[in-house]
């Protein structure tokens, strides 16, 4: 549910982006505040994870369209709602800066759309109250599919919202909301099912991690960290090559409305001035190597799959490296901050 900037106009982009950012404000001085030495490397290896599991596509059957996790809520959860916005905001700026997924312009619609949802409304008003104390695997199992529902329901929706205050009248609101709440409803159930069994895992070696509370200093998390180091290392080098071809639900609602998968580009104005910066920064664009002339694809030929690329590995292990080091230099900068 990653959006181009092709959806957005330059006013809703900068108002996007301008609320993002005071929630990433928020989110540093909250954290700040109730920070141990245990939290920063879960961020890091949970936004890891998050980044190379968002690789993976899985097919919905009946539709020929697509999903992948959001992975909000997965964050929310372990991390709490703070450190997990801010571990949500470096893997979305990761994604757009070094891999072109999502437009630069629009990065402030995916942060808030993907990170303030769960994290600052689904998990304190239905998450956590169903969930209890996380001791109960069924309460935070229906818990968390519950909230990854509604939290893509709620981005989905500001999708729709966005491009309608964005004047984009190719994407009338009527058509284009029952086109993107139903396919995002069977996204959301996916992801809440897979949601739910990492939680159980985390619920049943850590059980201390969906406390909410800074872990005790005699509480060791290295065989979390370990095993979600390892499955991200698998996810982005190898399952990566699994990711289904069809397109995502938001590109799959924009085809069935207009006829193709996405709206032309401005060629006036700071969107294209926002394009050249990310072709210049994006070095893997779109988890692969940059085709020469001779490689390019027709745009009739049908993508090969399963997808067994050098290039998809290569993006999924280095960009998982990059979020890690990211979210780990914020988790860091904020401890310094807290001791002056």
């Amino acid at each position: 549910m990653h959006m181009a900037d092709a959806l957005l106009s330059p006013a809703v982009g900068a108002t996007m982006w301008a609320g993002s950012a005071a929630a990433i404000g928020y989110s540093s001085k909250k954290l700040k505040e109730n920070l141990d030495n245990k939290t920063i490397p879960l961020m890091g290896v949970m936004a890891a994870f998050v980044f190379a599991a968002q690789m993976i596509n899985f097919t919905i059957p009946g539709t020929g369209s697509s999903g992948h996790i959001g992975g909000g809520m997965l964050l929310a959860i372990i991390l709490g709602p703070y450190a997990a916005f801010l571990a949500m905001a470096s893997i979305l700026t990761v994604q757009a800066l070094f891999f072109a997924d999502g437009g630069l312009l629009a990065l402030g619609c995916n942060i808030w759309n993907l990170g303030i949802y769960p994290c600052f409304i689904i998990y304190p008003l239905i998450y956590k109250p169903i969930a209890g104390d996380g001791r109960n695997v069924q309460r935070i199992s229906i818990a968390a599919i519950l909230s990854v529902i509604i939290a893509l329901q709620l981005g989905a929706f500001s999708v729709v919202l966005e491009t309608l205050l964005s004047g984009k009248s190719e994407l009338p609101f009527n058509t284009f909301v029952l086109l993107m709440q139903p396919i995002h409803l069977a996204i959301g159930l996916v992801e809440g099912i897979v949601t739910a069994g990492i939680i159980s895992y985390v619920q049943k070696v850590r059980p201390e991690i969906l406390q909410a509370q800074p872990l005790n200093t005699g509480t060791s998390i290295k065989n979390v960290l370990v095993a979600f180091v390892i499955l991200a290392v698998i996810t982005g080098g190898a399952f990566s090559w699994f990711a289904s071809t069809h397109p995502d639900g938001l590109e799959w609602s924009i085809e069935k409305v207009t006829g193709k998968g996405e709206l032309d580009e401005a060629t006036q104005g700071i969107a294209p001035a926002l394009k050249e910066i990310q072709e210049k920064t994006a070095f893997l664009p779109d988890y692969s190597f940059k085709p020469t002339a001779s490689e390019e694809a027709p745009a009739d030929e049908a993508p090969v799959w399963p997808g067994i690329e050098a290039g998809t590995s290569l993006a999924g292990i280095v960009g998982g490296t990059i979020v890690l080091l990211f979210t780990l230099l914020i988790g860091f900068g904020i401890r310094l901050f807290k001791k002056q």
